[in-house]
């Protein structure tokens, strides 16, 4: 039952994993090169991260510079990320297009954190998905006779430990996120 138990372990940690990934990807008022992880540009006809197509650098803390290093992708760098809706206006100067970061609103910035929280509450929901997943398969094993009841409780027990530290540490990053986002 320890390897169910450490798969399901896993999944919980993917589950964080992910939630870090896309929590990347909101802008908290300054340049964080993440914000375009998820931007796919039409490059020779074929759907290609950024990433792959340039090199992304953070010059001051208001602005992301990215250098193609085909030049002649500028335009369609461009066009991606305004079909990305990141709420940010690409200027080219024909070699490197530049993306100066807005100051946040007040009102944006709580719009964000509303976001940021219903991510966590995903996360959430997925790591008691799995929680819920584990304790089935474990009354499984109990009722086939594969473990004792005294086991099932044990196991039980461990699973919510799991759930419950998992849930903690999504808080803790949704909470980290939001100040980040309220700062001024």
């Amino acid at each position: 039952m320890s390897d169910i138990l450490d798969s399901y372990n896993e999944k919980m940690e993917k589950t964080i994993s992910v939630l870090k990934e896309d929590l990347n990807t909101v802008r908290a008022g300054r340049a964080n090169a993440a914000i375009l992880d998820k931007v796919m540009v039409d490059y020779y006809g074929t759907q290609t991260p950024l990433k792959n197509v340039s090199n992304i650098s953070v010059p001051d803390p208001r602005s992301l510079l990215i250098t193609p290093f085909d030049p002649s992708s500028i335009k369609d760098i461009e066009k991606a990320i305004n079909e990305a809706n990141l709420g940010l206006n690409p200027s080219n100067d024909g070699k490197a297009v530049r993306l100066v970061v807005p100051q946040l609103t007040e009102e944006r910035r709580k719009e964000l954190t509303k976001t940021t929280k219903k991510m966590g509450e995903d996360a959430k929901v997925a790591v008691r998905n799995i929680r819920r997943d584990v304790n089935e398969a474990a009354k499984k094993a109990e009722k086939k006779g594969e473990m004792t009841e005294d086991d099932l409780k044990g196991t039980l027990d461990d699973v919510q430990k799991a759930t419950d530290k998992h849930v903690k540490a999504i808080d803790e990053l949704i909470a980290k996120k939001d100040k980040e986002i309220l700062e001024v």
